[in-house]
Parts: C-alpha cells; sequence; structure tokens
C-alpha cells in the first residue's frame, strides 16, 4: 500500500512538473522501461532525429546512441560471463554478437515501436537501422539519467530478457563467419568472387561466388557486395550441411 502511494503521489508532482505532452510521453516510456525519468530532455534527446540546421544547440540521438552502444555492450558482457561460467571466450563473444548485431537490435526496437516517439514529417527518410539506433541511444538515456545498476536491471528484465537471449543460442547471425570457421577446422580453403553486375533495367548488383577450394559451391546476387556475399555464404551452408554437418562440427569445437 505505501508503495501504491508512492507511485501514485510520483505521478501527480511528476504531471504538475512535466508539459502536457511531455507527461505523455513519460508516461509511454515508463510503460516500456518500469521506471520514471528525471530528466524528460535526455529522453527527448533520444529520440530526435538530425537535421539540416547550423544550430549546434539543437542535438539528436547520435550521441546517446554512440554511449548506448557501449552500455549494452557492458551489461551483455557482464550477464553472459556470469551465466555461463564454463564457456570459453569464442562462445562468449559468439553469444554477445547474436544479441547485439544491428539485425536483432532493429526487431527488439521494431517490437517497442521506439520510431513513435520521433517527431518528424511524412518526406523524412528513415534508416533501416533506425529501430535499433534509438533502441541504444535508450539505453544510452537511461544511464545518464539514472545509474548503471538501473539501466541494467531494464535491459534484463525489460528490453532484452535472458529468455530472449537464450532464444538466439542456436540462431546463426552470419552464415560468412561461420563457414569461414568451419574452413580453418577442416583445413579447406573457402573464398569469394565478387563483381559489379549492370542488370538490363540499369540497375547496379553484385554477384557473388562462393568456391571450395576450385569448386564452385553456390551464387547469389544482391543490392550490396556484404548482403551478395552472406546470401552466397548462406545457400553455400545448405548445400555443405547436408554432405559434411557443418553446425555440428562448429558445436563441437565450441
Amino acid at each position: 500500500m505505501e508503495l501504491k502511494k508512492y507511485l501514485s503521489q510520483f505521478l501527480v508532482n511528476r504531471k504538475k512538473k512535466l508539459s502536457e505532452k511531455d507527461y505523455i510521453f513519460s508516461t509511454e516510456l515508463t510503460k516500456i522501461t518500469g521506471c520514471g525519468q528525471q530528466n524528460i530532455h535526455l529522453y527527448r534527446e533520444a529520440f530526435s532525429l538530425k537535421t539540416s540546421s547550423r544550430n549546434k544547440e539543437i542535438k539528436n540521438y547520435e550521441r546517446l546512441e554512440f554511449l548506448g552502444d557501449s552500455v549494452l555492450g557492458a551489461i551483455i558482457s557482464c550477464h553472459l560471463f556470469t551465466t555461463y561460467p564454463d564457456a570459453n571466450e569464442g562462445y562468449l563473444t559468439q553469444m554477445k554478437s547474436k544479441i547485439v548485431n544491428r539485425k536483432n537490435l532493429n526487431k527488439l526496437g521494431n517490437e517497442l515501436q521506439l520510431t513513435k516517439f520521433l517527431q518528424y514529417d511524412s518526406t523524412t527518410i528513415l534508416s533501416e537501422n533506425i529501430s535499433g539506433n534509438l533502441l541504444e541511444s535508450l539505453v544510452g538515456a537511461l544511464y545518464l539519467d539514472l545509474d548503471y545498476e538501473t539501466c541494467r536491471k531494464v535491459v534484463l528484465e525489460r528490453l532484452l530478457t535472458p529468455s530472449e537471449m537464450n532464444k538466439l543460442e542456436n540462431k546463426i547471425v552470419s552464415y560468412k563467419g561461420l563457414l569461414l570457421e568451419w574452413g580453418q577446422k577442416k583445413k579447406v580453403t573457402i573464398k569469394y568472387e565478387t563483381c559489379e553486375e549492370m542488370q538490363p533495367n540499369k540497375n547496379l548488383v553484385f554477384r557473388s561466388v562462393v568456391w571450395l577450394d576450385e569448386e564452385k559451391i553456390s551464387n547469389a546476387t544482391e543490392t550490396s557486395k556484404k548482403k551478395a556475399e552472406e546470401k552466397a555464404a548462406q545457400r553455400a551452408f545448405y548445400i555443405l550441411n547436408k554432405k559434411q554437418s557443418i553446425l555440428e562440427i562448429s558445436k563441437d569445437t565450441a
């Protein structure tokens, strides 16, 4: 009952101090993080886009994203270190990469609908990584506004829960990296030949071919060199895994 009274009074006092717009913003943020805010301006900055204005006083989310990236990395590293006391450095590194990679952070940011806090017009083109960037900037704001321990609890209890992390244990983040590791263990050479191609519609694409020693395994075409090599590696993985069980070899040597 005392806690309920405290929270009720806290909300009343906060409403008196904040504008109606900031109060709604604060309330929605609290639903996500489970905690209140001391400096609402930090969170406004965390959800502000870069503008063409030369006014240096106008801030955007990028600095907080930079900080949040490091804070998030530290929280996840410490969590993995204590959760898997017998795991080697290679396994811990792989798990951390799966958790904080851009694709996973974008997914989490999308699920939290973080872009709804942005203020922008319909003509603004958002980066494909904006959701993950905003998640990191939110972590940066939490760290500065509250403290490391509170930020850690929010991350592990509300944003990146251990149960969500466990789902990633067997997930393949990079087929190219997996093939490279497998090739090193098997003492075979995996190489990529990637070149630019101009399609009939004048669009530039990249074609990548995966070779196992002197044998051509697979190829793929994509809009960037990185995407083409990853897609070609994925196809090569499925072909080779049927023959040699790459996943089993990787698990045994992890």
